[in-house]
């Protein structure tokens, strides 16, 4: 039983750092996108 709550904590560590880096990824986009757009 020790073993699956272990997976379990790994599986919600591993899901908060595939929204953290998303969020980057969608940041750094906008911000790009926007310059794009300011300079024309």
């Amino acid at each position: 039983m020790a073993k699956k709550k272990k997976s379990e904590e790994n599986l919600k560590g591993t899901l908060l750092m595939t929204f953290t880096v998303g969020g980057i990824i969608i940041l750094l986009w906008a911000y790009c996108f926007s310059l794009f757009m300011d300079r024309f």
